[in-house]
């Protein structure tokens, strides 16, 4: 199988084929070469945050072998940014942030991923880490095809996009007419 980062002449996938070989090769990954890359992530993300000073960052819960920055958050936290944590309203909708910070009391999604379980403090935020299960050389992401983070960015105002991902999700695949760009791609390198 073609990885999707090779620099040879890159496999023309179907996004469905795409997306099963990303997440395939993200959960092959050494656990051990994962925290590696997460707290190296981490370190970009707190360096940019030093130099922009967001007063609020939307931040993500880890599934599916996601780079897990959780350890990042606290540090955040203790620079002054408001964090938060996204909840699926619907199938349809943009995502809805919550306010919140670590040792919130927690709850779960109907998808089963953890959010703050209160659900009063709404907040927009400034910036949004979003997880990328593959990215492409226009900053590009690609999820798992729900559309909810391409939803959340067409709204206005629009919040800078922080595309989160590993250097190996990087491949080529054409954007779709409703995907947005990031404005930052953070990997481990």
């Amino acid at each position: 199988m073609t990885q999707p980062h090779s620099s040879a002449k890159p496999v023309q996938h179907s996004r469905a084929t795409l997306r099963k070989i990303l997440l395939e090769q993200r959960r092959n990954t050494d656990l051990t070469q994962r925290q590696q890359w997460d707290a190296a992530i981490g370190r970009h993300l707190l360096a940019w945050c030093r130099q922009h000073h967001p007063a609020s960052l939307g931040v993500f819960w880890p599934i599916q072998a996601e780079p897990d920055l959780r350890s990042t958050y606290p540090l955040l936290q203790r620079m002054g940014i408001q964090l938060a944590l996204p909840l699926v309203i619907s199938k349809a909708q943009p995502l809805l942030f919550l306010a919140w910070q670590p040792g919130d009391a927690m709850g779960t999604d109907h998808h089963g991923i953890p959010v703050p379980a209160q659900r009063e403090h709404i907040l927009q935020p400034e910036v949004v880490l979003i997880p990328c299960l593959g990215v492409n050389s226009a900053k590009f992401r690609m999820g798992y095809g729900g559309g909810f983070y391409d939803r959340t960015l067409a709204m206005l105002p629009r919040p800078q996009a922080i595309g989160i991902a590993y250097h190996q999700a990087q491949t080529e695949f054409a954007a779709e007419s409703h995907d947005v760009a990031m404005d930052l791609i953070l990997t481990e390198k």
